[in-house]
């Protein structure tokens, strides 16, 4: 079982797997499953977050690509211009570009007192904190990112079968085997897909369509 990787996507019909892979592969599958006149309901899951996604699938593959590909980019370009943290003009000698991002940090008055005293100024203090509060919870983070996708996921397909208030209090209790045995007579498709998003590990590599199993063998 593989754990879940950047831009991956996963689309249902019901209880039944479609698609895994991008959101554009899940898209024009889930275009194909509503043509087909199945009964759904039909979703669409961002692997990252467990959370549901809303994708305009009307006109043809054409449009809905080129819609899903305007979005994108308009997102960037955003993002882009978010992320602007220097203004454009001439900068110090030596100094780097940091791609810093200004925001408003509300302190009281004996902490902005202790961060003018450091090295550097308040602002790099910050971000030495923040570089070390990071790397020493980066493992609570992960397994706490695992279970909220996980959870959420799961409240979103499988909240009105049985076992789900007891495999959401093993999940939050960091209790994999015990929600693996609770999960066990779930439909195929939702327990392996549970699971596999609470893994604990890093969210790395790139994402790659991949067509659902055999409708035959997905339901229990």
């Amino acid at each position: 079982m593989n754990e879940p990787t950047p831009n991956s996507y996963t689309s249902f019909d019901g209880h039944r797997r479609i698609v895994t892979g991008s959101l554009q592969a899940n898209a024009l599958a889930v275009k194909k499953a509503r043509e087909s006149g199945t009964v759904g309901p039909i979703l669409i899951f961002d692997d990252a977050t467990g959370r549901s996604v809303d994708v305009d699938t009307r006109g043809s593959d054409e449009a809905v690509v080129a819609r899903l590909t305007a979005a994108g980019l308009s997102e960037a370009k955003h993002s882009s211009r978010r992320d602007e943290s220097e203004p454009l003009g001439p900068r110090g000698r030596g100094r780097p570009k940091l791609g810093v991002v200004p925001r408003e940090v509300t302190l009281l008055p004996r902490h902005w007192e202790w961060l003018a005293a450091q090295p550097g100024g308040a602002s790099v203090a910050l971000r030495k904190l923040v570089e070390e509060a990071r790397r020493a919870n980066s493992e609570k983070d992960r397994v706490r990112m695992a279970h909220e996708r996980a959870y959420h996921f799961m409240q979103a397909i499988a909240g009105d079968l049985p076992g789900f208030e007891e495999a959401t209090r093993a999940l939050f209790a960091n209790e994999p085997l015990r929600v693996r045995d609770l999960i066990a007579e779930w439909p195929r498709d939702i327990r392996d897909h549970a699971m596999r998003l609470a893994l604990v590990e890093e969210l790395r590599g790139s994402s790659t369509d991949v067509p659902a199993a055999d409708t035959k063998e997905t339901k229990r």
